[in-house]
Order: C-alpha cells, then structure tokens, then sequence
C-alpha cells in the first residue's frame, strides 16, 4: 500500500487536522503517498441554526462516513467529539483504527475587551451555540446573555473582535492547531468549563475490515487518549445523552501512589439549560477499564441528580 486516500470536512480546521495524521503517517512510512478528499456535510451546509435543531453530531460525519464504506477513501478524520456514539460500533462497517495524542482539551475565552470571563462588563453577551458551553457559563456569570454562535474558526474569531459578542467561547485545540491563539484571553479551567467528551482528540475511522489500514494506524495510536475519550464517552453514553443535553467530562492518567499502576481520573458534569442546577461527579478506574469507569460515573451522577435535569431537557426537546 503505497498511496492512502484520506476523507475530510472543506474547513481550514478539518483540513489542518488531517494534515496532522498524515504527517504522523508519513513519520513511520516515508515511503506513504497521502492524498485528501473533500466531502462537505450536512453540518457544514447548515449554519443559520444550532446544532441541536438540525440533528446533531452526526451531520458533520455521515457524509464521510459513507465514502468510506463505498471505499472512495481509506480513511476518515474526525474530531472526535463529533462523533456520534453509535460509530464506535464496527457493526456497523466502521471502526476507530486510531486516535492520536489528544491537544489541549479546554475551552478558551476571546474578548474584545481583554478580561476574563470574572471580570466582563455586567450582562455580557457571550457567544455559543453550545449547550454545554452555555450552561456553565450561565453557572459562572448568571448574568450573562448567551448568543448563538456558528462558522468556522476565523468566522468566529472575526466576531469576536466585533461589537455584537463581548467574548466568545471556543475549543483550544482548534486555536492551538491553526496557529491562532495569539487572540485568547482567558484558558477556561475545568472547574469553571469542563469540555465536550472526547474534546482534543482526532479519531482515525477506517473500514473494520481492511487489515493492512488497522496495522498502519496501531503505529500511530496513543493509547492513554483513547483510555481517557473512551471513558467520557461511556459517561455521554451511560447518560443517554446526546450534544443537544448539557453534559461534559474530562479523563486524564495519573500516577498511582506508593508505586503502583497509573489510575484514569474521569470528572463529569451535567447541567440544566439556565445553569442554575449543575451536577458534578468524579471518579478513578485502571485505565483498562476506561468504559466501565464512564459508565459507572453516569450511574451516580444520574443518582445525584442528573436524571431528573435529562428528563427536563428531553420534554423541552
């Protein structure tokens, strides 16, 4: 296998992420000829609109999704976090070959006044489209107005430096993978943001069966991302929940102490609309038992509260 087809979204964004994987390809086999395919999504073609009033994750993957079981291309890059939960299942034709070291997995603040989110004017108009996004700022800042917020990174770089938003909210990985993080004003914290499961990480997509493309992608797969997303999606999962209902997690490996194996450290949160009730959970697991530890965590934080917030959403939905 001498010349790999690769499938993405049009954006800068998916093109750069593409990018990354196939120079981490092309690191173990020089020898690899790459090329790209374009495939616009319904995602991309719908931007007056949230995503949660269009249908989701899934409008940004389906497209390539299909060309990849028709074998148009080899594989698929995704962010991860678009994804829909159903595609890790290889029942389907599909599996996730690999995923690569996650970038940085939090969310960032632009404002055009150069403050953090504490010290924005009163009543600040804060852009996002994103639930979850929405709900802990309104945890934050009960007083802010949130503003719904889509395009491309430099569409909303561009709005942020404009008179309509007093700060917007983004992924770091994307600032970070483009090269446009000069403008970030404030690195959210976890405790004040916690991410999108899976945020930071590309998932790699291939056919289940193709063998010679599963060993190409084993010598590019980071296996303690995958502990971490495959634990924060189990959580998503053990939910019920989708991108439409407030709900975020991070994992991440940590040492053991006294000299033992490294533990996977999984914190989720689900929160109602207006940000007034929010659900905080944590929990520890051997980084083997990542999905189990995620789905465990969804378990108590449904106990704690989560699911009479998700029984909310879904009768507002």
């Amino acid at each position: 296998m001498r010349v790999l087809k690769l499938g993405t979204r049009p954006s800068q964004l998916a093109r750069r992420q593409t990018e990354v994987v196939a120079t981490a390809l092309r690191a173990v086999r020089p020898e690899l000829q790459v090329e790209t395919r374009i495939y616009t999504t319904q995602g991309d073609q719908e931007l007056s609109r949230p995503l949660p009033e269009i249908g989701g994750k899934g409008l940004f993957t389906s497209e390539i999704e299909a060309a990849l079981r028709a074998g148009e291309i080899d594989l698929a890059v995704h962010s991860f976090k678009d994804l829909p939960i159903a595609s890790d299942a290889s029942g389907a034709g599909l599996t996730i070959g690999a995923t690569l070291e996650r970038e940085d997995a939090r969310d960032v603040l632009v404002s055009r006044h150069r403050q953090p989110l504490a010290d924005l004017p009163p009543g600040p108009r804060i852009g996002t489209s994103s639930p979850r996004r929405a709900a802990q700022i309104l945890a934050a800042r009960p007083d802010a107005q949130v503003v719904s917020l889509r395009g491309n990174v430099d569409t909303r770089l561009r709005k942020a430096a404009g008179d309509d938003y007093d700060a917007v909210v983004l992924a770091a990985a994307g600032l970070v993978r483009m090269g446009l993080d000069q403008p970030i004003t404030q690195w959210l914290p976890f405790e004040v943001m916690l991410p999108a499961p899976a945020q930071g990480a590309l998932a790699v997509q291939c056919r289940a069966d193709d063998e010679a493309v599963l060993a190409l992608l084993r010598s590019i797969h980071h296996p303690p991302t995958w502990a971490a997303v495959s634990a924060e999606r189990a959580f998503l999962s053990g939910l019920g929940g989708g991108c439409a209902a407030p709900v975020a997690a991070y994992a991440v490996e940590r040492p053991e102490e006294r000299g033992g194996g490294p533990s996977l450290w999984l914190r989720g949160l689900v929160a109602s609309l207006d940000g007034r009730q929010v659900v905080r959970v944590a929990a520890a697991g051997a980084p083997q038992e990542a999905e189990q530890l995620g789905l465990r965590l969804a378990q108590t934080a449904m106990a704690e509260g989560a699911a009479a917030l998700l029984e909310v959403r879904s009768e507002a939905v």
